[in-house]
């Protein structure tokens, strides 16, 4: 029989829970009623949160990168043009999307002449320019700001399917930046000197760009094969000079 404390009752520690009354179960402290109801109703806020996130991802730093400009997000990509290409004219008559990005240096190659397996180019009746390594020289160009969409085009003015030119990738250098651009070198060339009607035209590309001084007196020192005849592909040429210089004298006017 367990002892009772003072008074006959039990020590405190063992007393029984006070009775409680069905109509007393029922009640509800107002304090605690507020905090419960708080609690659920951050519970709902949190699960609707939970949703919406997994609803709608937030824009991670990838692709607020990605849609800062055409490049990043691969809607354009960067073409370095050594030779016919220098001139804006040229370039565009198959590739209408071209602009101009900047002037730029490739390093530690040099520009040559030739044909592929010693085939001459009907388009230019002579050699075209090409490049190849050369460590210490350097090859001036344009760099060009293109759709993706025409580089089936360029793949086939530089005749990639029938073997002609490979497509490379390569940095090249300005005053304060190298760029990663897309450009062609000839496969099996076999040097010959161009017609004077190509040297013509990337003399041209170089003066209308720009290029260093001394690389354009370069480029005109350069030896043709002398021909003659006429070109079609000139007389494309001097159709859009005609028409880019009639655009550029209404946009003054």
């Amino acid at each position: 029989m367990r002892p009772k404390g003072e008074g006959g009752n039990l020590p405190p520690s063992e007393c029984p829970a006070p009775a409680v009354s069905p109509s007393t179960k029922n009640q509800v402290n107002p304090e605690t009623n507020t905090m419960s109801s708080c609690k659920h109703i951050f519970m709902l806020l949190a699960a609707g949160l939970g949703l919406l996130c997994s609803a709608v991802p937030l824009p991670t730093e990838d692709s607020i990168m990605d849609n800062s400009s055409d490049h990043r997000n691969g809607s354009t990509f960067l073409y370095f043009a050594y030779g016919s290409n220098l001139l804006k004219e040229r370039l565009q008559l198959k590739n209408p999307s071209a602009i101009i990005h900047c002037v730029a240096k490739l390093k530690d190659y040099k520009l040559v002449f030739g044909n592929h397996k010693g085939v001459a180019s009907q388009r230019w009746r002579g050699g075209v320019a090409t490049i190849e390594p050369s460590p210490g020289d350097e090859v001036w160009g344009v760099v060009w700001r293109m759709n993706v969409t025409d580089i089936e085009s360029l793949d086939r003015q530089e005749n990639v399917k029938m073997g002609t030119y490979s497509p490379m990738e390569v940095f090249v250098s300005t005053d304060d930046q190298d760029l990663h651009c897309r450009t062609y070198m000839m496969n099996s060339c076999v040097y010959a000197p161009p017609s004077p009607h190509y040297l013509k035209v990337i003399v041209m590309g170089a003066e209308q760009n720009g290029l260093p001084e001394d690389y354009q007196e370069k480029l005109k020192s350069i030896e043709t094969n002398k021909y003659e005849g006429r070109l079609s592909v000139m007389e494309d040429l001097e159709k859009a000079m005609k028409k880019s210089k009639e655009r550029t004298r209404d946009s003054v006017g």
